[in-house]
């Protein structure tokens, strides 16, 4: 044994006998790290368990951990998980169980278990079993999915479609061989469902956001969302936030909390990224994944464009700073996620409840897949429910609300009210021939548009520059006076609408027209932008005017957090309703005080059919840093 060797064994001895006391932890939520059973079943070596455990520690407070004791045909020795459980709880840090109901991965892809097999069904209830002996908590990992097609499967599924054979079964799984066995077994036990990521697919593999948050006792969120582009799914930063308010809509007060990863990352912005935005989404609990994903190095990754530029991770600063534990002698991704979660706890106290413009997706809803987040990722703060929002003033509704059979019904209800609402030229298309007509005569046609200038009423240009490629969009006619065009699009001289307006009993209808790629929205200038964001937040004490991939979150005591995903510094003006003379930075206590109105760019809005004008509002301008946050709270 050389003498490093000795030194740490020497360490973590010392460790084992000097449990550590709890730690001051965060204020506004708490810290949890998941362990795989593949970590767990080192931790049967109270010097490795240790010595790891405190280069983890060390550099985040962390206030509970999950003992995997399954994942893909590994088991933890059921001897192992009391002591295992004892050196968390002597460090004052609680514990509960995890599972993740994996079989072993097939043909390079995720596998589950087939339910129509007695063999895997017996041997997923005995690891259930098990694990209730032990804990009075467990959360399931993103495995709790049926994707096999075996010859047992395809009998038992019949003539029902894979999604609903899918969804009956996972119910009956659910209550069947893990609820009601683990609570046979430990009666105060709390089981918890954690939902994946890509919530928008979830009913095709059998995961049921209309019952099983009823069935189990909790939820939890995926809000890992990596890269946007890399990755398979293409999901927009934005979800971080938007998919915790959603489920949080699904299961109010259930919603445990906001997982997040370390993988798939370009650069180290963006694990602080999904951090933030969890927290930012008032998430109970952030979950990092895994224990041994966080005393991997953080690297920088590709930062050159904002490496020299006082962003909201300062890695110079995060880099540069103390090391408590040596080795490594470079900073891990534990002390990376402490750095990130520190910044917002200072702040996070002072935002009010998360509120924003109420759209509806029903369960197991399909159409336009994940378009709220890229509208999230426009400057539109998105407060997504499961069931009709009847009290919005201004509803939101893309071609997923296709799946209410009343949905119709229901939009004329809310226009004879004097409401407004706003339907996606992907809804407009769905409604065709089942209702739409007697609203509003709008056809949505085959035929595609690329525009590259932008007009607004009266043929007002929106902004100045014409764009190099054109952004591709489904032609929708209309007839003249009856509907009328706030935004267009113009295509080799013609005009196309982009925000369309028609009136019906004593409210309003708008039609906001989505290009054929939605990552074509942050193409749009941003006069453009503001154009749009003017009707849809009309009546929303906020607005960010900012370049496309800037994100707003508001909260209800007219506090509000601004963030750029730019890999460039840009401009935000923000307008304030309500009389507030200056707004406070809620990190430094500056103060930023008013100025006086800009001219409008997209028109005047004083034509029979026009928007009505927005309510009156102070203007204030910041630079915002790219890949930074700036929370501010709107004071007189």
């Amino acid at each position: 044994m050389n003498r490093l060797s000795a030194t740490l064994l020497a360490i973590s001895a010392l460790l084992i006998f000097c449990p550590a006391s709890p730690a001051d932890n965060y204020k506004n939520f708490s810290v949890a790290i998941y362990i795989p059973v593949g970590i767990t079943r080192q931790m049967k070596d109270p010097q490795w368990l240790a010595y790891h455990w405190n280069r983890i520690a060390s550099q985040l407070k962390v206030d509970k951990v999950y003992i995997e004791t399954y994942r893909s045909r590994q088991i933890l020795d059921e001897d192992s998980i009391e002591p295992i459980k004892k050196f968390f709880t002597d460090r004052g840090v609680r514990v509960a169980g995890g599972l993740a109901l994996q079989d072993i991965d097939k043909g390079g892809r995720f596998s589950s278990f087939s339910y129509a097999d007695p063999d895997d069904r017996k041997y997923v209830q005995d690891v259930v079993e098990m694990t209730a002996r032990h804990f009075d908590e467990i959360i399931l990992d993103d495995f709790f999915f049926y994707s096999t097609k075996t010859d047992a499967d395809i009998a038992a599924k019949g003539a029902e479609s894979w999604t609903q054979y899918r969804l009956d079964t996972m119910d009956e799984v659910a209550r069947d061989l893990l609820m009601a066995p683990a609570k046979a077994i430990n009666p105060k036990l709390k089981f918890v469902i954690k939902f994946p990521n890509w919530y928008e697919h979830f009913q095709g593999l059998g995961y049921d956001l209309d019952a099983e948050p009823r069935i189990f006792d909790g939820i939890y969120t995926g809000t890992e969302t990596r890269d946007p582009v890399f990755t398979e799914q293409h999901l927009q930063p934005y979800e971080s936030y938007e998919i915790v308010r959603y489920f949080e809509n699904i299961a109010p007060g259930r919603n445990g909390g906001g997982w997040v990863d370390t993988y798939d990352l370009k650069f180290i912005d963006r694990y602080a990224e999904q951090l933030w935005d969890t927290a930012f989404a008032k998430a109970r609990e952030v979950m990092l994944f895994n224990f041994a994903a966080l005393e991997q190095t953080a690297v920088a990754g590709d930062r050159t464009l904002w490496q020299d530029s006082p962003t909201s991770f300062n890695y110079f600063q995060f880099a540069g700073g103390p090391r408590q534990f040596p080795p490594p002698s470079d900073p891990n991704m534990a002390k990376a996620a402490g750095y990130s979660l520190q910044q917002v706890d200072g702040f996070l106290g002072q935002l009010g409840n998360p509120i924003g413009i109420k759209s509806y997706r029903p369960p197991h809803a399909t159409g336009e897949d994940f378009l709220h987040n890229f509208l999230g990722m426009i400057g539109i703060p998105i407060d997504l429910y499961p069931t009709f929002p009847a009290d919005a003033d201004m509803l939101l509704l893309t071609e997923s609300a296709k799946f209410d059979p009343d949905i119709v019904q229901k939009i004329k209800s809310q226009l004879t009210a004097g409401k407004s609402v706003i339907i996606t030229s992907g809804l407009l298309r769905a409604l065709q021939g089942k209702g739409i007509e007697d609203i509003c005569e709008l056809q949505y046609t085959d035929r595609k548009a690329a525009v590259t200038e932008f007009q607004g009423s009266r043929g007002r240009p929106i902004g100045t520059a014409k764009l190099s490629t054109g952004i591709l969009i489904p032609q929708i006619d209309f007839l003249t006076n009856d509907a009328w065009m706030l935004v267009t699009g113009i295509a080799n001289g013609n005009g196309y609408p982009i925000l369309l307006m028609d009136r019906y009993s004593r409210g309003t209808l708008y039609v906001l027209t989505i290009p054929e790629n939605f990552n074509d929205l942050y193409t749009l200038p941003p006069e453009v932008l503001d154009a749009i964001r003017a009707v849809m937040l009309r009546d929303f004490p906020v607005i960010a005017d900012a370049p496309a991939q800037t994100s707003l979150f508001a909260y209800d005591n007219n506090s509000f957090i601004v963030e750029s995903y730019l890999p460039t510094p840009s401009y935000v003006t923000l307008e304030v309703a309500g009389g507030f003379t200056h707004l406070r930075d809620l990190q430094t206590g500056s103060i930023l005080t008013a100025r006086p109105r800009p001219p409008a760019n997209f028109g005047p809005t004083t034509r029979p059919n026009a928007t009505p004008a927005r309510p009156p509002r102070q203007f204030f301008t910041i630079v915002l840093a790219s890949h930074s946050y700036e929370p501010l709270i709107a004071e007189k």
